[in-house]
């Protein structure tokens, strides 16, 4: 719980006054207390209270008046909800071995299915942006709410050389900047994030970065701005065949235009796993590793509920104020009812 005006604490100074003047007020009544000459009339008329019956009322009173005195500080607390306006980038590895077979059909067509599902499973939510890369990076659809447009662009993917994890991470962070101005473009000095953005990155892959920037240095570029990176390490350690249909081997190119065919061979490369931890630890992120096609579903599946809810500050000074109030209201109901006057027994009342 944090305080928007936490000089206003300065109130509950004024409870040892209260105090004060309550204990003063009780020694001037014992000061001119009336002496009387039958004890028993007095207890008779008198509430029949314990002393801790006495300080009941005065203690809810003090209480009642601390609790409105932390109200007026207007507290805060960081609740957890649920978040549509951000923006999930999906940085998807396309390399060669993507081709691999050790999921069926291989890890491309796979990991196609895997996003498609988690894509419609966020129609009406935050914008989705889709990153592709091998050897290098680029934007295949920028940030949107077109399910249509994302689920065409998934089917099209094509392989290509290379891994560069980090330039996936950065190409990712310039597009989210490019509609969230809360978040600064990779050639921009940021400024220290307070707390998490609303956007965050998802970056699966089956290798290990061999070309372009470190990915640690790209994961340390996304914390600085808030954005979170979740990692999935993809894929078994197996070897296995590479098989890749006419419409996914791209060939030497980026994303595709080379030639079309499939091509054979055998894979061993598998995903640096310390490495997809450090840039989720970075960032404040999750890491998944998916060995098959249920397990990569049950990963993206997962982070839906991760990072759509965010923390948010809510003000509950009024929750403050109705339990202050509350209190002293139940102080006074009690004082007057414990101090009400009652008839002494076996005494009519006087005849008119």
């Amino acid at each position: 719980m944090s305080l928007s005006w936490p000089w206003a604490l300065l109130a509950l100074l004024a409870l040892p006054l209260v105090i004060a003047a309550w204990w003063w007020t009780r020694r001037r009544r014992r000061r001119g207390a009336v002496r009387v000459t039958s004890i028993a009339l007095v207890r008779a008329a008198l509430p029949g209270r314990t002393r801790w019956r006495r300080l009941i009322p005065a203690v809810l009173l003090l209480l009642g008046l601390a609790v409105l005195g932390v109200g007026a500080a207007r507290p805060q607390a960081s609740v957890r909800v649920p978040s549509s306006s951000g923006t999930i980038m999906l940085a998807l590895d396309v390399s060669g071995s993507m081709c691999s077979t050790d999921v069926r059909p291989n890890r491309l067509t796979a990991a196609e299915h895997a996003a498609s599902a988690f894509i419609k499973s966020e129609a009406g939510g935050p914008r989705i942006g889709l990153v592709a890369f091998a050897g290098i990076a680029g934007v295949v659809v920028p940030p949107t709410t077109d399910t249509g447009t994302l689920l065409h662009a998934l089917a099209g993917l094509s392989t290509s050389q290379g891994t560069a994890i980090g330039q996936g991470i950065l190409t990712s962070l310039d597009a989210i900047a490019q509609i969230d101005p809360s978040v600064a473009p990779t050639g921009a000095r940021p400024a220290r994030a307070r707390g998490h953005a609303h956007d965050v990155i998802v970056v699966l892959t089956d290798g290990s970065n061999n070309v372009g920037v470190d990915p640690r240095t790209a994961a340390r570029q996304a914390a600085t701005r808030g954005v979170r990176v979740f990692t999935i390490g993809f894929g078994t350690t197996k070897l296995s065949s590479l098989a890749c249909s006419g419409s996914q081997f791209g060939g030497f190119g980026p994303f595709g235009g080379g030639p079309r065919g499939g091509f054979g061979g055998r894979s061993p490369l598998v995903a640096d796993y310390g490495a997809l931890r450090k840039i989720a630890g970075l960032t404040d992120g999750k890491f998944y590793r998916a060995q098959n096609a249920d397990q990569l579903k049950a990963a993206l599946g997962s982070l839906s509920g991760t990072f759509t809810i965010i923390r948010e500050h809510r003000d509950i000074a009024a929750w403050f104020a109705g339990f202050g109030g509350l209190f002293i209201a139940v102080a006074l109901a009690l004082s007057l009812w414990w101090n009400r006057t009652r008839r002494i027994p076996g005494r009519a009342p006087a005849a008119q």
